[in-house]
């Protein structure tokens, strides 16, 4: 599928869910909790980012120094970013995938997923 294609289902199909998904848990836990619920997660996920991005930073400098290439860490802060702005983004899918990201063996998979993907397609340095 094109790039087009994904970004426009992305951009259509997420919010049409993120609705749904707050107008039904508004209706079970209340308005108040739903908007906490909102707020912790922002919360979490700045604080998730820092961590997950501090130690992420030292084992780049780690690689440099040793000689190597960082690619893994590289890919893993992109990962980070990508996982903090979805924190921060109000929802519950999008903080459900955010938080995935924030797990190092969550995004190693995808990593090594990506790698598998694209080996035969580029030269894919690891």
């Amino acid at each position: 599928m094109r790039i087009r294609t994904w970004l426009f289902s992305a951009f259509v199909i997420v919010p049409i869910i993120e609705i749904m998904l707050f107008y039904y848990i508004g209706s079970l836990i209340g308005i108040g909790a739903t908007i906490a619920i909102v707020i912790v997660t922002a919360f979490a996920g700045s604080w998730l980012v820092t961590r997950q991005g501090r130690y992420t930073w030292v084992r780049i400098q780690e690689e440099i120094v040793a000689g190597n290439p960082p690619t893994a860490h590289l890919v893993h802060g992109a990962m980070i970013v990508v996982g903090g702005t979805l924190l921060l983004t109000p929802g519950f899918l999008t903080d459900i995938v955010g938080l995935l990201l924030m797990v190092p063996g969550v995004r190693e998979a995808l990593r090594g997923w990506f790698v598998r993907r694209l080996q035969s397609q580029w030269v894919v340095v690891q």
